[in-house]
């Protein structure tokens, strides 16, 4: 297939104007303007008209069974409420309620133009189910906790792995490991997942310095968070050390590691994320719902973190009026901008794309469009001047999917 289009977004590159993609075999084997494509042979040519093409978003943190719980949970005074009140849901929900809610959230991604998403799972039982069912490129991450169940972390990791090791997996779906939380995952299994992710290359994830009743809970062994957890848990590794720290300390860090929100840091502590080269997952509009301290963002750019973006879950996300809140990375985005406006739109699309793909360990096949990438691309309506800043500038804040393509296959269209 070949896609006509009014301009093209790379992203790593200068936008091309009246450009033309090629495609073969899922990928895409030719990228420049349309009056130098020569031989196109047979294939079938689309001319999208005045659309932008980019590519697929990269959405690197979701709670994909947690959709339908959008708006029903108002931002709580601390974040220890919202644990509580989520804890309340899943203990109430069936598998069916599950199921549901994952596919719709599913759903809104792809209608949004996000193509890949790392999502955390808390019912692994709906994967073959809910694989089928989409054409996303998943990365489930399962989550291990084991603080309340107090089960032999040996036994939880063992039981994740086969599960895993079980999974048929259909095209674009893949596996990896979430120790939750150091407040919610012993010691021993967050090392173990550690051992195990570097012996096998695996991602991992957890959620990590999000709020600040958890740094001052292992940082001063103070705080709702520590009091809370004090009867639930041991409480020797509140001792001082941040939780950074604490990851580094339990081997979690490296580049195959995706810390989620760090929205506190201790001294030095972009600098060992930094070192480890590990990915730290930004999740704007969950930032603002807890009305967490402003995002270090600076901070960690400048001591040479990866940054990317996610969405979290519609748990943790302000409604829209009396409208529920939707998945929809494009939000996020908008939503970092008004946080941070010193930095450059071409920079937040980054963020949700190369930035991402780099996080996931796929930096050399997903979040550009070049030869030899996934011919995941998305479209946008776009008739202005062929201007970088300026298309950057109109796509943040006014861009909807359109046209989305995943492995050069179109999955939806206007």
């Amino acid at each position: 297939m070949i896609l006509r289009a009014r301009c093209i977004l790379p992203i790593s590159a200068p936008p091309i104007d009246n450009g033309a993609l090629v495609f073969e075999d899922g990928r895409i084997a030719w990228a420049g303007r349309w009056r130098d494509l020569e031989n196109p042979g047979d294939r079938k040519v689309r001319d999208l008209g005045e659309v932008a093409l980019l590519p697929g978003l990269i959405n690197a943190h979701a709670h994909l069974d947690y959709t339908s719980m959008g708006g029903r949970i108002p931002p709580p005074r601390f974040f220890p409420d919202w644990v509580k009140t989520i804890l309340y849901f899943k203990a109430h929900w069936s598998f069916s309620e599950f199921a549901e809610s994952w596919l719709k959230g599913a759903r809104m991604l792809l209608e949004s133009g996000t193509t890949t998403v790392a999502d955390i799972e808390s019912v692994p039982e709906l994967l073959p189910q809910v694989w089928e069912s989409t054409p996303l490129r998943v990365i489930s991450f399962l989550e291990l906790t084991g603080v309340k169940s107090q089960r032999p972390p040996a036994e939880i990791l063992s039981e994740a792995l086969d599960r895993i090791d079980g999974l048929a997996r259909p095209d674009r779906k893949e596996c990896a490991l979430s120790p939750h939380a150091l407040y919610s995952t012993q010691p021993e299994l967050i090392r173990a997942s550690a051992k195990i992710g570097a012996g096998r290359g695996m991602l991992l994830s957890t959620h990590l310095a999000e709020s600040l009743p958890e740094f001052q809970m292992f940082c001063d062994s103070a705080g709702p968070f520590y009091d809370w957890m004090k009867g639930q848990r041991r409480m020797d590794d509140c001792r001082g050390a941040s939780p950074v720290q604490l990851a580094h300390e339990y081997g979690l860090l490296s580049s195959r590691f995706l810390a989620i929100h760090v929205n506190y840091l201790a001294p030095e502590d972009e600098t060992l994320l930094a070192r480890a080269r590990a990915s730290v997952v930004h999740c704007p509009r969950s930032h603002d719902y807890f009305g967490h301290d402003p995002f270090p963002y600076a901070r960690l750019a400048k001591a040479g973190v990866n940054i990317c973006l996610g969405s979290d879950s519609l748990a943790s996300t302000r409604k829209f009026g009396n409208s529920d809140p939707e998945l929809n990375l494009w939000y996020d985005m908008r939503a970092f901008a008004r946080a941070h406006p010193g930095v450059a739109p071409q920079e937040i699309l980054r963020l949700a794309t190369i930035q991402g793909a780099l996080a996931l360990n796929k930096e050399t096949e997903l979040g550009q469009l070049k030869p030899g990438f996934a011919a995941d691309v998305i479209s946008t309506l776009y008739s202005g001047p062929i201007q970088e800043a300026r298309i950057y500038e109109e796509l943040l804040h006014t861009a909807q999917a359109r046209d989305v393509f995943i492995g050069g296959e179109s999955v939806l269209s206007p």
